[in-house]
């Protein structure tokens, strides 16, 4: 169990059942709290994709778009405009869980020059001054997108990592090797038992690694909650609501391929002594 005085990153990388914690060692030790500073330090709107494809069940899976909206929830409360991004497999869903006021686009799911057309164009748009990766699929050196057993994706994931080729300022949330942002460690994360010997090559400004991608989202908020001078996070009880509801519109768990209310395995209990944990660092002096 954490005992008092862990980090955040201590928090967010407990339990760890695939080795990515072998990466911590790769990052500056505070990682977290850089990633906030990092967001704190660059203004203006910020776009957050999320959405990963479970090719058992050809659905979204309950990892990520929790992290993507308790990260959205936090910024838009410190009077950031955020803007999220999936691809059709996720769209329906992520609107549901966003709820009515959220602005969701789709990217389209379609070949390298279209999807590189399209997200300069979406950029254009939006102008975000940054963009946010959580449990997002990136391409590997192979131009492939694979899952955690090095199935192939491609053909059901839209090339969102092209959104992170335009230079905007980054960050990426990642629990596998194979998300956006894992490009910062392709060199590394081959040699580690049990993460992707051909991970994803999407880079970003600042990375953040964690046992399941949500708690990497929520130790994300953490450690703007302490930057602002205020708790962001959401509860508990808000995030376990969530996760039930995800169940009840088709998302499964993305380790198990089962629509049950846990989030790459671990219970919504296990999900929310984490969220505690968080809460008890952000209020403590």
């Amino acid at each position: 169990m954490p005992e008092t005085g862990d980090t955040i990153e201590d928090l967010i990388l407990q339990q760890d059942k695939r080795g990515v914690a072998h990466l911590r060692p790769h990052l500056p030790t505070d990682f977290c709290s850089q990633a906030a500073s990092y967001i704190m330090d660059h203004p203006g709107d910020v776009v957050i994709v999320t959405g990963f494809y479970i090719l058992m069940t050809g659905t979204p899976e309950t990892d990520g778009p929790p992290g993507a909206i308790a990260i959205g929830s936090a910024l838009q409360a410190l009077g950031r405009k955020v803007t999220y991004v999936t691809d059709s497999i996720c769209f329906a869903a992520l609107q549901d869980l966003a709820g009515p006021g959220a602005e969701v686009l789709e990217f389209p799911i379609t070949n390298v020059a279209d999807s590189k057309r399209t997200a300069k164009e979406m950029l254009a748009q939006l102008k975000p001054g940054l963009l946010i990766s959580i449990e997002r699929s990136g391409r590997t050196k192979d131009d492939t997108y694979l899952n955690m057993r090095d199935a192939d994706i491609t053909d059901n994931t839209a090339r969102l990592d092209y959104l992170f080729d335009e230079g905007i300022p980054s960050v990426g949330i990642g629990d596998g090797g194979n998300e956006i942002g894992m490009g910062n460690l392709a060199d590394v994360i081959p040699g580690i038992d049990r993460l992707p010997k051909n991970p994803a090559i999407a880079t970003v400004d600042k990375l953040v690694v964690a046992s399941v991608s949500n708690w990497g989202g929520y130790g994300l908020v953490a450690a703007l909650s302490r930057l602002a001078g205020r708790n962001l996070l959401p509860t508990a009880q808000h995030e376990t609501q969530m996760i039930h509801r995800m169940v009840e519109i088709g998302i499964v768990d993305g380790t198990t391929g089962k629509a049950i209310p846990t989030v790459d395995a671990f219970t919504t209990d296990e999900n929310a002594a984490v969220l505690e944990q968080l809460h008890a660092v952000v209020g403590s002096p």
